[in-house]
Parts: structure tokens; sequence; C-alpha cells
């Protein structure tokens, strides 16, 4: 090896980088502060970059002064495949999904770059050959049958229980104006705007800073006079764990217990997921993420234009993830659209 050559453990380096991003001394291209969930998924890495060289009983060397020579460019790419290939073995022996995985990995590209751009390290390329999969997960959301069930139906609502009565309202009105849970369950006062007889919520994203203004419809005016008063915030307090457990519950009193299927990617490979020995139904997937999804498909099917629903739910004009919501929803323009051409048919 040359002389020149410095070598720090990646584990040493990276908990560097996460202390540095937590402190806020690392901030985005945009100078804002990295989001906490992407703080959580650096973390989550951290703890399997350590569990894994604890296993291996060694540690990533990562060359921060590396210079060029055919021998040491073999050599240092060598070491850099045999290390990712290592840890995603380890990663898919720990049963995580070619998602998670490709998260994981994603960071970590993420990191290598800030050191060689932001550390004035030069380590190479070498990372730029870690593949990050990732699979296409389905769609869980509401139709509007569903929907208007979980609206209109009074007997159904009566028949809850008190903490499930609370658990539908939070959920209904997420479905219709497609916050996130953790900006919906902070809402108060201040973010309702009444002009004339129409009302708004005004309100930031927590997560991208998007500003979001949303006319409600009188049935989520009515939900939240319901609970005005009777906590600082618009809505009453839950935990998202909680609120994830009463929506099964909601779910399956629904009578939404067909059975639907779930399935994850392994190395390309798609495998059903089973819950105990069974297979998934659709209460098993009702979460807080189906509020937004529905909330932004029903606005698609109704026929609003995807720039304003873009407007409405904070995702560029080039979101992949958008793109996603905007497929899932002609699948159910084309249902309609066989419908009226099959009447035309005797």
């Amino acid at each position: 090896m040359a002389k020149t050559s410095i070598y720090l453990p990646l584990t040493f380096l990276f908990k560097k980088f996460v202390s540095e991003t937590s402190s806020g001394k690392r901030l985005q291209k945009n100078g804002k502060l990295v989001a906490i969930s992407t703080l959580k998924n650096y973390q989550a890495l951290l703890v399997n970059l350590v569990e894994f060289s604890v296993l291996k009983e060694e540690d990533l060397q990562v060359n921060i002064a590396f210079k060029y020579s055919k021998r040491t460019f073999e050599v240092e790419k060598r070491k850099y495949n045999k290390f990712y290939k290592q840890f995603t073995d380890f990663l898919y022996k720990k049963n995580c999904t070619d998602n998670y995985v490709g998260m994981l990995i994603k960071n970590l590209k993420s990191f290598f770059i800030y050191l060689n751009q932001s550390k004035g390290y030069q380590t190479g390329d070498f990372y730029k050959n870690f593949y990050a999969r990732r699979e296409e997960i389905p769609i869980i959301v509401l139709s509007q049958e569903q929907l208007q069930f979980l609206i209109n139906d009074k007997s159904f609502h009566e028949a809850l229980l008190p903490h499930l009565k609370v658990t539908k309202d939070i959920f209904v009105i997420g479905c219709t104006i497609g916050l996130r849970f953790s900006d919906l369950i902070t809402l108060r006062s201040r973010n309702v705007e009444v002009i004339g007889d129409k009302t708004y919520i005004v309100t930031k994203s927590k997560k991208t800073e998007t500003a979001t203004r949303i006319k409600i419809p009188e049935y989520v005016t009515s939900i939240l006079k319901k609970h005005k008063g009777k906590q600082t915030t618009l809505l009453p307090s839950i935990s998202l764990n909680q609120f994830n457990k009463n929506l099964k519950v909601i779910a399956t009193q629904a009578g939404w217990t067909y059975e639907v299927g779930k399935e994850r990617s392994k190395r390309g490979i798609r495998k059903e997921l089973k819950k105990n020995g069974k297979v998934y139904k659709f209460c098993d997937m009702v979460s807080s993420h189906v509020m937004r999804r529905t909330a932004i498909t029903t606005l698609l099917v109704l026929g609003m234009p995807e720039t304003l629903v873009r407007k409405i739910s904070g995702h560029a004009a080039n979101s992949k993830e958008f793109f996603k919501y905007v497929k899932y929803s002609e699948s159910f323009l084309d249902d309609e659209t066989d419908k009226a051409f099959n009447k035309l048919v005797p």
C-alpha cells in the first residue's frame, strides 16, 4: 500500500456522521435540518453496521487518503465488493426485505458521498457499485364505498367502543384531507381558517415543511366541533401504535376481513408472508398510511387535476410516489369505463 494511505474504521466514521446529523452540524443541501425519519434510518444502519462488525470480528477499514495505482485500486475494489456482499448477506439472514436493505444501502452511499464532498476525504468511488434493491409495494386504500360507510353509517359508529369512535373520527378526517398522522394529530385551533361559510385547514408538513391549505367538507367540520375544547389540539391525543391497533379492530368490525395477501421481495424473489400461518386480510393491512393514500386516490378518481392534488399532498411534480397513486387511480377509472361501455352492449 502507498505510504500516504490513512485507514479509519467504518463504524467510527459513521458514528461521527450520525452525531453531526443529529446535532444539526450536517444539514441538507437546502440548508434545512435532516428529517427525523431520515436520522432514524441512519441510526438503524449504524446499529446494523456495529452488529455486523462484532459478528465478523472486523470492521471495514476506509482509506480516507486513497491514491490511485493499479495495485491499490484492485485491492480496494475487492475489499468493498467483499464488504457489500457479506453485509447484505448478513441483512438478508436477519430476514430483511429488499426495500429495507435497499434503504440502508442507499443511506450508506450517501454517507460515502458526505465523506468525499463534505469532509474532503478521498475514499475512491468503490461505494458506487453498492446496489440498492427496491420493490414496488401494492397500495392499500379504502374504496369510495368503504369511506362512505365510515362517514355515513351512524349505527356502526354508535356500536363502537368510545376509544374506537375517536380513532374512527381521526381516520375519517385523515382519509379526507390527506395529512400525515404526525401532522393531523398536532393540529390546533390556529390551523383552522374560516372565511364566510367555508372552513380550511392551514398547516405545514413536519416531514417536508410543505405548506398546505385544504377546504374541508361539512362532515369533517362536524367531527372537529364534536372534539373541540376537550384538549389543546383539535383532535384527542393517541399514540401511533395504539391508533394502528384500533384501526385493525375497526376494520374487522366493519367486515373487511377478505383475504388480500401480503408479499415482500428478498433478493428479487417475491414471497408471500403469513400472519400466524394465515393469509393476510384487508383488516390486517389497515394503518395510518391508508389515510393519506385514500385521500389522494379518492381525489384523483373523482377527477381533481393532478396538479391540484399535488398541492394538497405536497408531492413534487416529478414524484415517483405520486405517480404510483396516479397509476392506481387509473385502474379505477378503467373499471368505470368498462361499465359504461358495457351498457352499450345488449
